[in-house]
């Protein structure tokens, strides 16, 4: 586990425009910053994608949550650029640069999906102690709440996240929860798991030591897309016996119909 103290935090909201507890939080904490203080952080709320939340729209010409690569973050800023590579190039410049000692220490993204997924944290490094124990910290605290983790390390599977200038960066998806709508429960949830992350930092920024520990990650075997007619347009619709469900239940299977398999990859 890294032994240098946690300085700069942020949390950034509205990466998509149109999952809105994220917007909703970040808003309300940039007016009343209150509850995600804590002593010896520097933690910023942050909008990242102002336009499309403003449009409550996904994006405005291509997905903010796909250009953070060193080629479009490299690129000579011009007018002529999408929209989201010039944001891309601000972000990463009031950020620190990209894998560069000046990043943020972590960045927290926060995200909504219309899966019924529950509360997810998403890694990107089976290998990384520091964040291993942090997602065991929240899972324990949010318990009996379900808290999943999902692993996305392969390299065919990753792609260049608005979070990946920070040195640590984390995922937060929380489902199910129609685009361009609020649900108190969700925004509880994902409210809750900031909660309990700062206050794992804040534990860990005093020295507190924490036990060795292992969580069950879940990543992707095999992608399996809906069947499609001649014309490449969806064929089938889920059945519904897979909705109205219990939430435990539906993201089960869920995640067995929309991935064929998910094995569990144990970190000790």
């Amino acid at each position: 586990m890294t032994e240098k103290p946690i300085k700069k935090i942020a949390i950034f909201g509205g990466t998509h425009g149109n999952e809105l507890t994220g917007v909703f939080l970040v808003k309300h904490w940039l007016q009343d910053g209150a509850e995600i203080q804590r002593t010896g952080l520097e933690v910023k709320p942050f909008i990242s994608n102002p336009r499309a939340v403003k449009k409550c729209l996904r994006y405005i010409d291509c997905d903010l949550n796909r250009v953070f690569d060193l080629e479009n973050l490299g690129k000579k800023m011009s007018e002529d650029l999408p929209y989201e590579v010039r944001r891309a190039q601000e972000i990463n410049h009031l950020f620190g640069q990209k894998n560069s000692e000046d990043s943020y220490d972590i960045i927290f993204d926060l995200h909504n999906t219309t899966s019924n997924m529950g509360c997810t944290l998403i890694l990107e490094d089976s290998k990384n102690d520091f964040l291993i124990q942090m997602f065991h910290y929240i899972k324990t605290s949010l318990a009996p709440l379900p808290c999943y983790v999902y692993l996305i390390e392969h390299p065919s599977l990753k792609y260049a996240t608005t979070r990946s200038i920070a040195k640590y960066p984390v995922g937060i998806e929380v489902g199910p929860q129609p685009q361009g709508v609020l649900r108190a429960d969700i925004l509880d949830q994902m409210r809750k798991m900031i909660k309990h992350a700062l206050d794992f930092i804040h534990q860990f920024n005093q020295g507190k030591e924490f036990p060795p520990c292992a969580i069950e990650a879940y990543k992707i075997m095999e992608k399996v897309d809906f069947p499609r007619n001649e014309n490449g347009e969806i064929a089938a619709i889920i059945h519904p016996n897979l909705q109205g469900l219990t939430p435990g239940v539906l993201t089960l299977l869920q995640t067995v119909a929309c991935w064929s398999q998910l094995m569990p990859v144990h970190k000790s």
